[in-house]
């Protein structure tokens, strides 16, 4: 759970570093477009999760200064069940200058998410699962609480990934049921457990792999599934999109659905979300998506 602000520089930061000075680098942007976003791995997944009707639970670890995206929750539905406040921290933030190449310089407090592991999974009730980027030691613990439960789940390592070693990665990939990364996040993961994409893919029951504006792909141990590229009406913000896709998993496994469906679903998904700025000020109802899922693809998924 985090807050994202988001601000514009309406210049391009090589023209303002010098590359013979980065070692006494002092520069100030002025930045005339700022947004605060409500977003955060968790909060985001659920989101979406929640959009496409499914029963969405997420769990987070929060400051002194949740009462805005509490209140957020509270008008889009959301429950709130399995967050943790702790009024000597503050909620996890982001705060990201964009120049006009999209270039991106981010600062990051990780605030109350490092106490991520002052929570523990509910053992009962949970039907499906997913550790996605969080406090270290949170994400090393609730991967084992999940497989010690039995609780099917994803392992979303994202920006979280350079916490770990090989060691750790092997590890998760023993416990997980399922592993989702981008084209980057699949590099450092075959780099530092010395595994290839069809032996991750070997080791869980699917391997997911978002490659952009080329589509995804989905290993698993019998077959390959090439998902397209859902066409988006404009192309605002990519910031969620990760998140939205992931949503867009945990409703079609959680359905039951083949993977050529659920692939499409969370491609969906996605796009929907690229036409917003932010990553949660996308709406849609099941039925107003089941229709442009049909449009789309030109069948019905349900």
């Amino acid at each position: 759970m985090a807050y994202d602000t988001i601000m514009v520089f309406p210049g391009y930061f090589k023209n303002e570093i010098l590359p013979d000075k980065v070692h006494v680098l002092n520069v100030s942007f002025m930045v005339p477009q700022l947004r605060r976003e409500f977003g955060g791995c968790a909060g985001n997944i659920a989101y979406n999760l929640h959009l496409l009707g499914g029963d969405a639970l997420p769990m987070g670890t929060v400051g002194k200064d949740f009462d805005a995206y509490k209140s957020w929750m509270d008008a889009t539905g959301v429950r709130q069940d399995q967050i943790l406040r702790l009024d000597d921290h503050y909620t996890a933030q982001a705060y990201i200058t964009t120049d006009l190449d999209d270039n991106q310089i981010t600062a990051f407090h990780p605030g109350a998410m490092s106490e991520a592991h002052r929570q523990v999974v509910p053992a009962k009730g949970i039907k499906l699962g997913t550790v996605s980027p969080n406090g270290r030691e949170g994400m090393l613990q609730h991967a084992q609480q999940f497989a010690e439960a039995g609780i099917p789940f994803i392992f979303d390592p994202g920006q979280g990934m350079p916490m770990f070693n090989g060691d750790d990665l092997r590890g998760f990939l023993d416990q997980a049921t399922y592993v989702a990364v981008n084209d980057y996040e699949a590099e450092v993961l075959m780099s530092r457990t010395g595994l290839s994409l069809k032996q991750i893919g070997e080791r869980v029951e699917a391997l997911i792999v978002t490659r952009g504006g080329k589509g995804s792909e989905i290993f698993t141990r019998k077959k390959l599934y090439e998902i397209p590229c859902a066409k988006a009406e404009s192309l605002a913000d990519p910031t969620g999109c990760g998140d939205a896709y992931r949503g867009g998993l945990l409703f079609g496994i959680s359905k039951g659905l083949d993977w050529d469906t659920t692939g499409r679903i969370a491609s969906l998904m996605g796009a929907i979300k690229i036409e917003r700025l932010g990553p949660q000020n996308h709406r849609f109802t099941p039925e107003s998506f089941a229709e442009r899922f049909r449009e789309e693809f030109r069948y019905d998924f349900g």
